[in-house]
């Protein structure tokens, strides 16, 4: 047990796996642009996070944001930029020998820090005296939105602001100023990305070739998280892998499959710099989609091809969330589960008894990108405002496009017995849904098709060196 649990702390301390240092002082010096003389930036590195005891810990993941400006991947670092004096400091101790004996030799922090363009550093007491004195010569102190208990208890005893106003007092210049150059995305970024995506293709594919009757769905989910593993890091977030896809998030794993039932997948990959993919599909256990499985499918393939085909510059991505919204309207209004005009049912919500959430989020570092620092500012603007109807309220990206961004685009048909009980005592969008034909359709399930979408100058395209296969015909072949 002790030999497994350090050498997963051994791997999280390879050096060897960052950009050049160029790539971190090029960020850190347009970071300073933009914030320039407004006083210090904290960055705080994240540490081991026990799951049982101490010793026995999660896998470490390093602060997404600390990883884009300063590319060290372990625990016990800090940082901060000074934007008045341009200072660029670490923060942080060499190994004891103790560490030593039960994780092995490691670069010094000297060395760990020039080998990202730092050239000054200081011990870790000394992060907590630079702030108080910062505070003592009445500088400004911006720092983001802590996600960590323990950064939260460090940022309430040496900023003295109460845990229940830290998400609030933090800087909304610095979260901007991070947003602005982490929301378009760098050509080593976009190769990494694509990697994610390439080992992602592995593991769908592995998934359609597993599923078959007798199968319980863990068997499935293990084996596909070993592929991520083996292939670059951890799956990029818990795999969702269920025969009841009209639960959004289901990470149950205990069902065993049968002959028709459709199962969802929802999974995605890190390479080796964390960078993450995100796909969908849903797959016939057997092999072979029933018609009415088939009919439902067709609609929400689509919605997905016609959507990413209205991805460009300009565009934003509400308007392609309502197209795609539209799109399945007028599929379900063709199979008889929807009725009225789909360009007044869509605005107002009736859609969203299907499909209740938004078509897609950024990505990049986090699968959900930067989320930890308010989708607001990710995924919207000054120009375009978040929307208060139920489905298109859950939209995390309804901006403006812009080349070099990457996002998901994953429409979905879902049939939720609870959802569409309770719209119905409601007598709820009674003129668009037909709640008859809609009681054959309790027992169905759900799907979802999702791929990884990078906006470029002329347009878009689907990530990855191959699209996973989506159409009924390609996934019936591969499950042969």
């Amino acid at each position: 047990m002790l030999f497994i649990i350090f050498m997963i702390r051994i791997q999280t301390k390879n050096y060897n796996i960052m950009f050049k240092p160029e790539v971190y002082q090029k960020r850190r010096s347009k970071l300073k642009e933009i914030l320039a003389n407004q006083g210090i930036l904290i960055f705080m590195g994240n540490n081991f996070s026990p799951m049982n005891y101490p010793a026995n810990s999660y896998h470490f993941r390093q602060d997404s944001s600390f990883l884009y400006f300063f590319g060290l991947d372990r625990d016990g670092v800090n940082a901060i930029i000074d934007t008045d004096t341009g200072d660029e400091i670490l923060f942080a101790d060499d190994l004891t020998i103790d560490s030593i004996i039960w994780m092995g030799p490691q670069k010094s922090v000297k060395e760990q820090a020039a080998s990202v363009g730092i050239h000054s550093t200081a011990e870790s007491i000394k992060f907590t005296e630079y702030i108080k004195k910062a505070l003592n010569d009445d500088r400004k102190v911006h720092y983001i939105p802590p996600y960590r208990h323990e950064n939260m208890i460090f940022l309430n005893s040496v900023l003295n602001i109460p845990f229940e106003k830290l998400k609030q007092s933090a800087s909304v210049d610095f979260i901007k100023a991070i947003v602005k150059l982490r929301n378009i995305k760098e050509e080593i970024e976009i190769v990494e990305i694509e990697k994610a995506c390439n080992i992602g293709y592995l593991m769908h594919t592995a998934a359609m070739k597993m599923a078959k009757p007798g199968v319980v769905e863990r068997e499935i989910a293990g084996y596909i998280e070993g592929i991520s593993i083996a292939n670059g890091s951890i799956p990029s977030f818990p795999i969702i892998l269920t025969k009841n896809g009209q639960t959004l998030h289901n990470h149950c794993h205990d069902n065993t499959l049968s002959n028709g039932d459709l199962l969802l997948v929802d999974a995605g990959a890190q390479t080796t710099k964390y960078y993450a993919s995100d796909n969908t599909r849903t797959i016939p256990v057997g092999g072979k989609f029933s018609q009415k499985q088939e009919e439902i499918y067709r609609i929400v393939l689509d919605s997905i091809n016609k959507s990413i085909e209205m991805m460009k510059p300009g565009i934003t991505y509400m308007s392609v969330h309502l197209y795609a919204c539209e799109i399945l309207a007028e599929g379900l209004k063709a199979v008889g589960l929807m009725k009225g005009d789909v360009k007044e049912a869509v605005p107002l919500g009736a859609h969203a008894l299907f499909m209740p959430h938004g078509l897609g989020h950024m990505m990049g570092l986090d699968v959900h990108d930067m989320e930890d620092l308010g989708q607001i500012y990710v995924g919207y603007s000054d120009e375009i405002n978040p929307s208060d109807k139920f489905g298109t309220a859950f939209l995390r990206m309804g901006r403006k496009l812009e080349a070099g961004h990457v996002l998901t685009n994953e429409p979905g048909i879902y049939f939720i017995p609870e959802l569409i009980d309770l719209w119905k005592r409601e007598r709820k969008f009674e003129e668009f849904i037909n709640y008859d034909k809609l009681a054959e359709y309790l027992d169905f399930g759900g799907i979802r098709l999702e791929d990884d979408v990078l906006i470029t100058d002329a347009g878009s395209r689907i990530l990855g060196d191959k699209r996973i296969p989506i159409s009924p015909e390609e996934i019936e072949e591969i499950m042969r």
